[in-house]
């Protein structure tokens, strides 16, 4: 048997060009990707933001109501008690309810509209990308 020495194998430059434009071509590629995935949470993250502003604010909104609808309820208990007949009180009462139907409906209108723009800015938000 003949014991010969084999050449080293050499990759072409021509392979080896190619090889390197791919790897360079796979890094940016996955680069990319990255970058549009850290867009996509931050978007997200921004939408998300929006709406916990937004339901804050609409909670905020509904308890200063509750809060201003329980001190109207203890004024007109106070006036209750002064009443001189019941005369007196049944009108108290009268002006009493249709003063907080009113109040009431009031409050239900603002929160709707609150509630409306918030879930507006919401979907722009979606939509553009920021608020």
């Amino acid at each position: 048997m003949i014991k010969g020495t084999t050449p080293p194998f050499e990759i072409p430059a021509d392979m080896r060009a190619v090889a390197e434009r791919s790897v360079e071509q796979a890094k940016l590629a996955f680069n990319n990707y990255m970058q549009a995935a850290q867009e996509a949470v931050s978007a997200f993250e921004e939408r998300v933001k929006a709406s916990q502003v937004g339901a804050q604010g609409i909670s905020k909104k509904a308890m200063n109501f509750a809060e201003r609808n329980v001190v109207s309820a203890f004024e007109f208990a106070q006036k209750v008690v002064q009443a001189k007949d019941i005369q007196e009180l049944i009108r108290m009462q009268t002006e009493f309810v249709q003063t907080q139907m009113q109040v009431l409906s009031e409050q239900i209108k603002d929160l709707g509209e609150t509630a409306t723009r918030t879930a507006m800015d919401s979907v722009k938000t979606g939509r553009n990308g920021a608020p």
